[in-house]
């Protein structure tokens, strides 16, 4: 894999979350893909996740500002679109860290400030699971 194939899967990734097309997401991710946010293995809390943030935002996307890779890491400070900032909060923002494997994701990393959510908030809403 060279440098620019570890940017681009994460870029993809990021596009699959903007086009709400999970599925598809789910095949950039090792089987054995370990979230270290939600402290789960394999990517359907993932596509759990994203379904919820997108049922309590619909609007929701996220914008790639910095990507940097160094082999098989790729780390990418993103701006999140799409939900209410409070106040003078500060801009909603997130910063991921990505291990791949072969060409998928194997591992990942985050933190943010100025979203109203979290791992925890996001694993108590009901989503439904029969449609992308």
């Amino acid at each position: 894999m060279t440098t620019l194939d570890a940017g681009a899967v994460v870029r993809q990734m990021q596009e699959c979350f903007n086009t709400r097309q999970f599925d598809r997401a789910a095949d950039l991710h090792t089987p054995d893909c370990f979230s270290h946010p939600l402290g789960t293995t394999g990517f359907e809390a993932g596509k759990s996740a994203w379904r919820s943030l997108v049922a309590q935002f619909p609007d929701i996307r996220v914008v790639a500002e910095d990507v940097l890779v160094d082999g098989d890491r790729v780390a990418v400070r993103s701006s999140i679109e799409g939900i209410p900032v409070p106040g003078n909060g500060p801009e909603p923002m997130m910063i991921e860290i990505f291990r791949l494997d072969n060409g998928r994701i194997a591992e990942n990393w985050a933190l943010g400030q100025g979203m109203p959510y979290s791992a925890e908030t996001l694993a108590e809403v009901p989503v439904e699971t029969d449609r992308d």
